[in-house]
């Protein structure tokens, strides 16, 4: 028997959260250090797969299946496609880098100290009992366990049951190590953090519930929760849905994958979650754990439903638009930078949902990009902004000026960051967009107008929050701020030379996502529309 790689790939860091978690409260730096070790070791078993990956062989690959819940039809299927060896790889690329920024953002106070050990003034020598160091590394892990196993689940009622229990995690990630440049009182942080976490899991949930009823119609039509036997079942005419119960059946799906991107008007959750936790689980957020969603709509709605999808579209399109739109607007007007990260996020969700449903292959190969790109520059934009905000103490856009002039290099990966994020030419994500914007016009030319304002409404926000932050006169209060240490650079530098290395040749990624999207135009029974060029006189 083969060695089940995708098991190990997504065990060795649920196995690492656990041991990160027992190590003893005073060894917060051993924690560290394991979580560190385990991320790397992950890492390295996500490279193994890529390079055991063929794009040209099968549509899953490196497959397992094993008998779980025979009498319901549930298997341990696992199977990885290029799509989600891209996703695997984005994932266990960040993991490192996350923890690596969040290195002193569990660390206890002096006062939390003290009132674990029931001690007082005098007394700040006695051992602290509770273990936050620890449990914040050892949630980071798991929740990276089970965002990678999402990506190799090829049986419906696996998927569904580790989409679920993320939430747990990020809730308690979200909701117990909240950020310290809050503005107003302890108690005031400590119920903003408190009603982020609880919108975040409440939203998730409700999505989460539907598609379990969406889930088990889908047992009840075909038998199993095989995403393979279904498919196969579809194509050679055994398994035939109505009308009416594949839509139904897709609306249950679509609508858990939105709230989790997320696509407007199921949003509102990510600007709290990203605004009150720390940056590095902001950035577990927004380029971890939502590209579940979109990955979600490509593998499941698209591959499951695909006469559903296909007549969902015009209403899809119009709510990814809206989400371009209205995100970057809304990130025009932000004076905090997080929530201003934050809303741009949901504007290239938008256009990640756009990409896939225009049903092109330009569109969708986008999208999928899209996918990688977006969470390798926003992890670098709001983790160097992360450590401004450190610094300073202060989310507030005017609590900045002339930083540039004392922390150089702190501008300066902040203004590549924030390019990326406008899509500059030369950086990781134009490339994207610029795909799933020649998908969109080659089908729906008028949508494809409409998303180019998102391109225009990106360059001023971003170039706005570089203007207002790091240029002018020098605030008093950054005079002597200090610029990126070796900890930090080590996070931001490796990220910027993605930005520009995918920007300049993005082919290796583009020659691994390729043949999964022709695999899922093909599920869909779409073609590429023809061009249309006038007959010469």
């Amino acid at each position: 028997m083969s060695f089940p790689l995708l098991t190990a790939t997504a065990a060795l860091p649920a196995v690492g959260a656990i041991l990160t978690a027992a190590v003893p409260a005073a060894r917060r730096t051993a924690a560290k250090w394991l979580a560190l070790l385990v991320s790397l070791a992950t890492l390295a078993l996500a490279v193994t797969v890529l390079v055991r990956f063929d794009p040209d062989g099968d549509r899953y690959q490196l497959t397992e299946s094993r008998a779980w819940i025979a009498d319901f039809g549930v298997r341990y299927e696992l199977g990885v496609d290029g799509i989600g060896v891209a996703l695997i790889g984005l994932t266990a690329l960040l993991i490192p880098f996350i923890i690596l920024a969040g290195w002193h953002d569990a660390d206890p106070s002096p006062s939390s100290r003290l009132r674990s050990s029931g001690g007082g003034p005098n007394e700040t020598k006695a051992p602290y009992k509770w273990r936050p160091t620890q449990g914040f590394f050892a949630l980071i892990l798991a929740v990276e366990a089970m965002v990678i196993i999402s990506f190799e689940a090829t049986d419906v009622f696996l998927f569904y049951i580790f989409f679920e229990a993320m939430l747990i995690p990020m809730y308690f990630l979200i909701g117990g190590f909240g950020d310290r440049a809050h503005a107003g009182s302890d108690e005031n942080a400590s119920a903003q953090r408190s009603y982020a976490a609880v919108k975040f899991l409440l939203y998730n949930l409700v999505g989460g519930l539907i598609m379990l009823a969406a889930v088990i119609g889908l047992y009840v039509v075909a038998g199993n929760f095989s995403l393979q036997e279904i498919a196969e079942a579809r194509a050679n005419g055994t398994l035939d849905m109505a009308t009416n119960t594949e839509r139904w059946l897709f609306l249950g799906f679509f609508f858990a994958f939105a709230v989790k991107a997320p696509l407007w008007p199921l949003h509102t959750w990510l600007p709290n979650a990203m605004g009150e936790a720390t940056a590095p689980v902001a950035v577990l957020i927004t380029a971890v754990v939502d590209k579940v969603g979109t990955f979600a709509m490509l593998r499941f709605c698209l591959g499951l439903f695909p006469e559903a999808s296909k007549w969902a579209t015009p209403a899809i399109l119009v709510l990814a638009l809206i989400s371009i739109i209205y995100g970057a607007l809304l990130a025009v007007g932000q004076r905090d930078i997080k929530r201003l990260v934050a809303y741009a996020s949901i504007s290239h969700f938008g256009f990640i949902i756009l990409g896939i449903f225009v049903m092109t292959s330009q569109g969708q190969s986008g999208a999928t990009l899209y996918m990688v790109n977006h969470g390798i520059s926003t992890a670098a934009l709001m983790l160097v902004a992360g450590f401004l905000i450190s610094r300073r103490g202060s989310r507030l856009i005017a609590d900045y000026g002339g930083v540039q002039k004392v922390a150089p290099v702190l501008a300066g990966t902040f203004l590549i960051g924030g390019l990326a994020t406008l899509s500059l030419p030369g950086l990781a994500p134009f490339v994207s967009e610029f795909l799933v914007l020649v998908g969109a016009f080659a089908r729906y030319p008028v949508v494809g107008i409409i998303a180019t304002v998102g391109i225009v409404l990106a360059a001023l926000y971003t170039l706005v929050l570089y203007q207002r932050t790091m240029t002018g006169p020098v605030k008093p209060e950054v005079s002597a701020m200090p610029d990126l240490r070796v900890r930090e650079l080590v996070v931001v530098a490796p990220l910027i030379a993605l930005l520009i290395g995918l920007g300049v040749y993005p082919k290796p990624l583009t020659e691994l996502v390729n043949p999964a999207v022709e695999h899922t135009m093909s599920d869909v029974q779409k073609k590429d529309p023809e061009p249309e060029v006038e007959a010469a006189k």
